[in-house]
């Protein structure tokens, strides 16, 4: 039976963790701070609870430098839950935004009381969902599309706006990201919102920065999928209004999502507190457990948190600020590229063995997506074969699209990777 340091792991998800969280862990289960209970045993409603909360929040904030108007939740549902409630808390504010601003303009412009206001305030909030609520959605992999298909089924396709569906520009796969030029946003920078996922784990596609035109005080609300990317290199939190991911990939164990949003968009009176104006636009109220506004009024535990979870992330996240000082999130992402660098570097090497999927402009440093032998689906499982051999895991491409993925998530050290750079050469000149 191989020792855990006998082997490097590159699944996609659930993906590895760092053996020293691990090994603090298993003392947590048993005796959390020597109270004679375990840590999954403690009330989420505790001291205890309420410590580990805020140190987890803490560590995420000094890692990428969160600025003060931002909120960050711990929910539960991971990103496909948060497909939904982006839909759910976003059109519900923006409903909110224009019926504030039709009660505003028509208390001023008419003599209408009562009923009779609230039925003009209701005819022009109706008229301009109708003819102005638009939801942009960049489709760039298999998870964005996934986010653009939820969005229709909730709230109808004809609200829907896919800005961008790279298949088109890529013989009806994934692989590139369309210029901007070639974006059809909602005309003016209308959308109520823009979603893209960051970085798509299954087709390998990592957008190389923001993208330029959701930029600037006019652009729509941004909502990035990080799931896949997260504290791996240093983002500029002030450009998204949202940004979540599930933890499971670089920040902890499957069981939690995280949300950093713009307290903005967390009004004291959430769309669940006026559910009738929603229910009349025909328009759909999200469950109280993914309404971001109470959520945040409830410090993350309006239902049982699994307070596992968060310290699991919280000491993943710790470790990454001591470790990096000064430089924070910036440190590890130099180490997510050198990773990236030298297997990408390897698989260009072998032209004739090795072919990366996506384009080099879209590369993931996260999910290295290729195929060998052309292919082969037969000389692809002796390929895998061959590296589960030497404790090289996980390697095994999505079975929507077959062929090789190595996750080069944060807990992947630099020797598992040039352990692989080994076997990619072994391999290639069959030495």
């Amino acid at each position: 039976m191989p020792e855990r340091s006998d082997v490097h792991y590159f699944g996609a998800g659930p993906a590895p963790l760092p053996s020293a969280v691990l090994e603090r862990a298993s003392q947590a289960l048993l005796n959390y701070k020597g109270q004679g209970v375990g840590i999954c045993e403690i009330s989420h409603r505790s001291a205890d609870a309420n410590e580990i909360l805020a140190d987890a929040k803490a560590a995420l904030t000094s890692l990428l430098d969160i600025p003060e108007d931002y909120e960050i939740l711990f929910l539960q549902g991971g990103g496909s839950g948060e497909f939904s409630a982006v839909v759910y808390n976003l059109v519900g504010v923006w409903v909110e935004k224009r019926r504030a601003q039709a009660e505003k303009d028509l208390s001023a412009s008419t003599d209408a009381k009562g009923e009779a206001l609230e039925q003009k305030i209701f005819e022009r909030v109706q008229r301009e969902v109708k003819e102005e609520l638009r939801l942009d959605y960049l489709v760039t992999g298999s998870w964005s599309l996934k986010a653009s298909q939820e969005a229709s089924r909730l709230i109808g396709a004809e609200y829907v706006n896919v800005a961008v569906d790279s298949r088109k520009a890529n013989n009806g796969k994934f692989g590139v990201i369309p210029s901007e030029s070639d974006w059809k946003p909602t005309p003016g920078n209308k959308a109520a919102f823009t979603y893209f996922c960051d970085n798509e784990t299954v087709d390998g596609v990592e957008f190389p920065q923001f993208p330029k035109s959701l930029e600037g005080a006019d652009a729509p609300w941004v909502v990035a999928d990080m799931s896949s990317n997260f504290i791996s290199r240093k983002v500029d939190v002030s450009k998204y209004s949202v940004i979540f991911g599930g933890a499971q990939k670089n920040v902890g164990n499957a069981g939690i999502t995280i949300v950093i949003v713009k307290k903005s968009l967390l009004p004291p009176a959430s769309p669940q507190a006026a559910p009738e104006l929603l229910r009349r636009l025909n328009l759909p109220i999200g469950p109280i457990v993914f309404d971001w506004p109470t959520i945040a009024k409830n410090n993350s535990l309006y239902n049982t948190l699994p307070i596992f979870d968060v310290w699991i992330a919280g000491q993943v996240m710790s470790d990454l600020v001591s470790t990096y000082g000064a430089k924070k999130i910036a440190g590890q992402g130099e180490i997510s590229a050198e990773k990236a660098n030298i297997i990408y570097g390897t698989l260009e090497q072998y032209p004739n063995v090795y072919k990366v999927v996506p384009d080099k402009t879209v590369r993931s440093r996260m999910n290295i997506c290729f195929r060998v032998n052309g292919g082969d689906e037969e000389k692809e499982k002796t390929f895998l074969a061959g590296a589960q051999k030497i404790g090289l895991l996980g390697l095994k491409g999505h079975r929507s699209v077959g062929g090789i993925r190595a996750s080069n998530y944060n807990a992947v050290s630099l020797d598992g990777a040039k352990k692989l750079v080994t076997y990619l050469e072994t391999y290639a000149t069959g030495a």
